[in-house]
């Protein structure tokens, strides 16, 4: 019994640690990467699709990203999305491929940026840390 919820625990720790490395993967630094877009979604035949299912994406430069769509009328979708999404950036869109450059973060922002992630990080680990108190209160109840 102990063990099952032991090794559940774990399983679910584990998702966790996962889920966090994907929203960290989609938080802005000084290079562009694919997993920016991994939350942008794009009308696609009348269904939001990820972009990523509808283009590759390649790295030419640390602060450019080239998306190139499978189905080139998807173009236009695509680069709506990525100009209203919450990246800040305006893409260039040359008729076959779009052209994502970043700016480069200011320090200024990335210290805005690391207080933001500290105290999010803080609020949660404090839930965490909340929640095990009280269950190691329950398991030591006799």
């Amino acid at each position: 019994m102990i063990d099952d919820t032991l090794l559940e625990a774990e399983e679910k720790m584990e998702k966790a640690v996962a889920v966090a490395k994907e929203e960290f993967a989609v938080i802005r630094t000084g290079r562009a990467h694919p997993a920016m877009f991994s939350k942008i979604t794009a009308e696609y035949y009348g269904t939001q699709t990820p972009v990523n299912q509808l283009a590759s994406f390649h790295i030419p430069e640390p602060r450019m990203v080239i998306i190139q769509p499978f189905d080139k009328s998807s173009l236009a979708a695509i680069e709506k999305s990525v100009r209203n999404s919450d990246l800040g950036v305006n893409p260039a869109n040359d008729g076959t491929i779009i052209r994502v450059v970043f700016p480069e973060l200011s320090e200024e922002r990335r210290r805005e940026y690391i207080k933001e992630l500290e105290d999010l990080t803080h609020t949660y680990v404090a839930q965490v840390d909340e929640l095990l108190k009280h269950k190691e209160a329950e398991l030591l109840e006799v």
